[in-house]
């Protein structure tokens, strides 16, 4: 006689017990939606306790008339169907049960319409086949032999045998640190802590002119080779505005000055790029810009916001950015960590910069606001203002009564 199989998932035991995780879907109700009547909760509690019980035949029959009332479309109709379908993979009945998740979709509720449809994948995926080794056979008792004679042959055997020689005396003495197994766990953490985030990322925002920004990235691998990483990301980059320069363990990209916004767009691209290439499913960075042109200069607005919460910290992984020329009054939050000016040696002619490190583990947010002037503005003015002088000193000289200037007789 067979033994019954062993449940292996929610299709072969379909109760609160085996599958709590699916049976919580279509029960659960949203306290803040308005309640039906009391008939009509009396009768829905009534199919949930058949449905526990096992009744699916009569918790069907006890949600026929409910189902009548409430359309789909609402939310409580939906939730009764979404409990017909569980009484209906009870019983089996897989067809209807997916019939009635496709139902589901005039729904105006979203969360019920996404358990319907996880729930009609899951109805419609493929059975597995269940491997014999996962079952127990047993045999049946008039197939099998006499167990006496089995007994005898087993004693002869045992009386030929000879005994086992007795295991070993316990080892005694002072207790010998393994120091071969020390070593070997020595060598992999620090082949773990080497290898695991050893990688040096610096993205630099240089502000070449007013509304136009340019965009260099430099990766360097700690250990002075090129990581597998970097390879990939130099390849996709291939046909981007990127100048790409590979050196040992160093990957440069540089783009050409381009306006703003298509430069944060790029910047964006690359940062997606980079967090698909070493599987990490980061959220889409926030950059946004924007400017406003007086002539005279452009004032200029940059948020930057990149969540790194789902990136755990690891050894030797340094993220930074630099901006510049950026003075550190240009700054109106920089968090978690603040945004510090970095030094330049005595007589440097190098311009002012920042450098902003990104913090693993956490949303790193910038907000900048600066003036970058216009050359042409600025002469402009100037001019403007030396024809104002020389006409404010034409009209004092004619005041004064020496008239216009004249050429010597």
């Amino acid at each position: 006689m067979a033994a019954p199989p062993t449940p292996c998932c929610w299709r072969c035991s379909p109760t609160p017990a085996s599958a709590p995780w699916w049976w919580a879907a279509p029960i659960r109700a949203d306290p803040a939606s308005p309640g039906p009547d009391r008939a009509v909760a009396d009768g829905l509690e009534q199919a949930r306790a058949a449905l526990e019980c096992g009744d699916y035949g009569r918790c069907q029959r006890l949600l026929a008339p409910l189902l009548e009332e409430h359309g789909v479309s609402t939310r409580f109709g939906a939730e009764l169907r979404l409990l017909l379908a569980t009484a209906q993979m009870g019983q089996g009945d897989t067809e209807a049960a997916a019939a009635t998740c496709r139902s589901l979709r005039a729904c105006r509720d979203a969360n019920l319409r996404t358990q319907a449809r996880e729930l009609q994948e899951v109805l419609e995926a493929p059975a597995l086949q269940r491997p014999r080794e996962w079952s127990m056979t047993l045999p049946s008792l008039g197939e099998m032999e006499p167990l006496e004679g089995q007994v005898r042959a087993l004693a002869r055997r045992g009386r030929r045998r000879r005994l086992p020689e007795p295991p070993p005396p316990p080892p005694t003495g002072a207790t010998k640190a393994p120091l071969g197994f020390a070593v070997v766990v020595l060598v992999l953490l620090l082949l773990t802590a080497l290898l695991a985030g050893c990688v040096d990322l610096d993205t630099q925002l240089r502000f070449t002119a007013p509304g136009r920004l340019q965009i260099s990235q430099t990766s360097r691998s700690l250990t002075g080779q090129p990581l597998p990483w970097q390879r990939q990301l130099a390849r996709s980059l291939q046909d981007s505005p990127f100048q790409i320069r590979q050196r040992h363990g160093e990957l440069r990209l540089r783009a050409p000055s381009l306006p703003a916004g298509q430069a944060l767009a790029l910047l964006s691209a690359s940062v997606d790029q980079a967090a698909d290439l070493a599987a990490i499913d980061l959220p889409p960075p926030q950059l946004r810009s924007v400017e406003r042109n007086w002539l005279l200069g452009v004032r200029q607005r940059i948020d930057l916001e990149l969540d790194l919460r789902p990136l755990q910290p690891l050894p030797g992984l340094n993220l930074a950015v630099t901006l510049e020329p950026l003075q550190p009054r240009a700054v109106l939050r920089a968090e978690p960590l603040p945004a510090r000016p970095l030094p330049r040696g005595n007589g440097s002619k190098a311009p002012p910069a920042l450098r902003w490190r990104l913090q693993p583990g956490a949303l790193n947010r910038l907000e900048l606001s600066c003036w970058r002037w216009s050359r042409l503005g600025l002469g402009a003015l100037g001019v403007a203002l030396l024809l104002a002088l020389v006409s404010l000193l034409q009209r004092l000289r004619l005041a004064a009564g020496f008239g216009l200037p004249q050429l010597p007789a």
